[in-house]
């Protein structure tokens, strides 16, 4: 069954840290880029960060998580990691991953599966 499943989410006040999780099972990272998602209420779903399979190592973030948020990948554990620091309110979201059998990743377009979402919140 292809699934991806997310974690990591939760409370966390401004300035803080979370590491977001999206393992994916009957795939591989191989061959699929791993892009991650956000939706706010009220909001438009964004491109967050993406991340290209081995070997067409590529990741790409939107201007406004540069610097704070960090994209990697372990094979082995067929897991996509999305570290986020210094957490502001306006990153408050559902956040996403979904795969695409691609070796180049994109922050927007059609996507092959998705995860279910996990909330991260950023409040004092």
């Amino acid at each position: 069954q292809l699934q991806l499943v997310e974690s990591g989410g939760g409370l966390v006040q401004p300035g803080g840290s979370l590491r977001l999780s999206c393992t994916v099972s009957g795939f591989t990272l191989d061959y699929y880029a791993i892009t991650w998602f956000r939706q706010a209420p009220g909001k438009e779903r964004e491109g967050v960060s993406c991340i290209s399979p081995r070997g067409y190592y590529r990741t790409r973030y939107i201007e406004s998580v540069k610097g704070r948020f960090t994209i990697s990948s372990d094979n082995a554990k067929n897991t996509v990691y999305l570290q986020m620091n210094s957490l502001k309110p306006e990153d408050t979201a559902v956040y996403y991953c979904a795969a695409v059998r691609s070796y180049f990743c994109e922050l927007s377009g059609s996507f092959d599966y998705w995860g279910q979402g996990t909330q991260v919140t950023v409040s004092s």
